[in-house]
């Protein structure tokens, strides 16, 4: 993997070294950083995290990430999103008042009342439609989730994975560049790892960004 340059985005949003570690497993090496000449410079992005959506964005807004990261999308270069990470690419979410990335249309809502929130432990992933990051993973596989809120995408065509809990949610988004997840690949056994080491092959078999579309 010489040379690979694979970024996990640093937003004071946690969980950022059991990502790394995860990446290290699968062959790679990965730098954690808030700079955004190095985001800028990326080969791919992982933009994981862990908290509340209005926090995390004013901490983007600060440091001013929002449109590197914005840029880094729109180039088509491989980028990975997890959990608050997915939910941060939409326009707003119930959890604030602060607007999303809106890089996916749609909104991030709460799980329904009467259940127990969050949402924590492991649920099954019913898979939508294929993708290289999803390849070798079995359909109705379990994966480990922590949150309260949920992504509501507009197309629906964006969906390609979805889970049961009170409501039928999306637990997995993939379109053009970008795949992002609900729940925590990092901390979901050997399903989870073989969505980095996926990701990781897609990378390094992407010569140029449009490569792999």
């Amino acid at each position: 993997m010489a040379g690979l340059n694979i970024v996990i985005v640093d937003y004071q949003a946690g969980n950022l070294r059991s990502v790394q570690k995860a990446l290290e497993r699968s062959g790679a090496q990965a730098a954690i950083t808030s700079d955004e000449r190095v985001i800028k410079s990326a080969d791919a992005l992982v933009f994981p995290g862990q908290g509340a959506c209005d926090s995390s964005m004013r901490h983007l807004r600060e440091h001013d990430l929002v449109e590197p990261i914005k840029a880094f999308i729109r180039s088509g270069r491989p980028f990975f999103g997890v959990c608050l990470g997915l939910q941060l690419l939409l326009e707003g979410s119930d959890e604030g008042v602060e607007p999303g990335l809106g890089i996916l249309k749609g909104r991030v809502r709460r799980l329904p009342d009467g259940l127990k929130i969050p949402h924590m432990g492991w649920n099954q992933v019913k898979l939508l439609k294929g993708h290289p990051v999803l390849e070798g993973v079995p359909d109705g596989s379990n994966f480990y989730f922590v949150h309260s809120y949920y992504a509501d995408p507009d197309d629906r065509s964006v969906v390609a994975g979805v889970t049961d809990y009170g409501v039928e949610f999306c637990s997995v988004a993939a379109w053009e560049n970008v795949i992002a997840v609900q729940f925590h690949p990092e901390k979901s056994g050997e399903n989870g790892l073989k969505l980095y080491e996926n990701f990781v092959r897609l990378v390094k078999s992407a010569p140029t960004q449009a490569a792999w579309r």
